[in-house]
C-alpha cells in the first residue's frame, strides 16, 4: 500500500509515510509506542481517520506505531484502559503521544478515566503522559487552539494542548477535523527522520505552508475579479465570505476519501476550521 500526497511546490510527494514504514521493517527501528487521547471535542478527528483510505488507520495500527491507549477503539474500558496508559508511560521504549481534544480547567468538566476512586481530568493525564513523551502531537482544532470547545463563552475554561503544557514542546496538526494524510503524515516523518520543520505557530510547514487560495482551483475567477453572488456559482466565493485567502492548508490538494469532498468542491465557503481564530474569529462564515 502507498500514501497518494499530491505533488506541490512544498514537495509533498515524498513518500513520508512509506519511508517510516521501510525504516521498521528493516529493523532499523521499533515501532514506537503510542498513546492517542481524547479530551474535549467532537471525535471529528477520529471520524476522519476512520475515513482515511491511502493509508487506512488499520495500516497505521498495524505498520507504523504500536498504539497501547486509544478509547474509540480499544477493547479495554475502565481501570483496565488506564492501566494500558500506566504500563505505556513505565516503559523506556520511545512514546508518541498524540492528544486529540482541548483541555478543560474547570473541575469535573473532562474526566477521560477513573482509577481507583480517584476522577483523572484530563488536565491531569496529559500532563502524566507528557513526562514520558519524546513526541506530542496536538491534533485537530481544539487540542492545537482550543477551537470550537473553548469558543465562547467558553464555561468549562478550555485551553489548547500547548497551553496545558507550558513547559514542552506541541506540534500543532490543527483541522476541524484534520486530513488524515498531515496526520500521519506528520507521525510518519517523526518515525523517519524526527521533529518535522514548523512554522510560527508549531505546525509542520509541509501541510500549512501555503493558503487554500494560493492552490484554489477557483483561483482565476479572483485574480479577474468574478465573483459568485450565491452558492451554487461557479465563481469564486471571496464575497461570500470564503476564509480560503486566510486559512493555511493544503485543503485543495489533499481532499478527503480521495475525492471531491471539501467544501470548496461542494460549492460552500471555507470558514478557517484550521486556523487559530476558528471558530469566534472567523464568524460569519457567510457573508451576502
Amino acid at each position: 500500500m502507498k500514501c497518494i500526497i499530491r505533488d506541490s511546490k512544498e514537495h509533498m510527494h515524498l513518500p513520508i509515510i512509506n519511508s517510516a514504514i521501510e525504516i521498521i521493517n528493516d529493523g532499523r527501528q521499533k515501532k514506537p509506542n503510542c498513546i492517542w487521547l481524547e479530551t474535549s471535542e467532537c471525535f471529528g478527528t477520529f471520524i476522519s481517520m476512520m475515513n482515511g483510505e491511502d493509508p487506512s488507520i488499520i495500516y497505521f495500527l498495524q505498520n507504523m506505531v504500536n498504539l497501547t491507549y486509544y478509547s474509540s477503539i480499544m477493547t479495554a474500558q475502565g481501570e483496565e484502559a488506564y492501566e494500558q496508559i500506566l504500563k505505556t508511560i513505565s516503559s523506556e521504549e520511545e512514546l508518541i503521544f498524540i492528544v486529540s481534544g482541548a483541555i478543560p480547567l474547570k473541575e469535573k468538566c473532562a474526566i477521560v478515566a477513573k482509577y481507583k476512586g480517584e476522577e483523572i481530568s484530563a488536565l491531569k493525564a496529559v500532563k502524566t503522559i507528557a513526562l514520558k513523551a519524546k513526541y506530542i502531537v496536538a491534533v485537530g482544532t481544539c487540542a492545537c487552539y482550543g477551537g470550537p470547545t473553548a469558543a465562547r463563552p467558553n464555561v468549562s475554561q478550555a485551553v489548547d494542548v500547548s497551553e496545558a503544557l507550558q513547559d514542552k514542546k506541541v506540534i500543532r496538526v490543527p483541522g476541524c477535523p484534520a486530513n488524515p494524510i498531515w496526520v500521519l503524515g506528520t507521525i510518519g516523518y517523526i518515525i523517519s527522520f524526527g521533529r518535522p520543520v514548523l512554522d510560527s505557530q508549531q505546525r509542520p510547514v509541509a501541510f500549512y505552508a501555503s493558503t487554500i487560495h494560493d492552490n484554489c482551483p477557483r483561483r482565476q475567477y479572483f485574480d479577474n475579479e468574478i465573483f459568485a453572488t450565491k452558492f451554487g456559482d461557479k465563481e469564486c466565493m471571496f464575497k461570500l465570505g470564503c476564509r480560503g485567502p486566510i486559512t493555511k492548508t493544503k485543503c485543495p490538494l489533499n481532499r478527503w476519501n480521495q475525492s471531491d469532498n471539501w467544501p470548496i468542491g461542494d460549492n460552500t465557503t471555507c470558514i478557517g476550521c484550521a486556523s487559530k481564530e476558528f471558530p469566534d474569529g472567523m464568524e460569519p462564515f457567510v457573508r451576502y
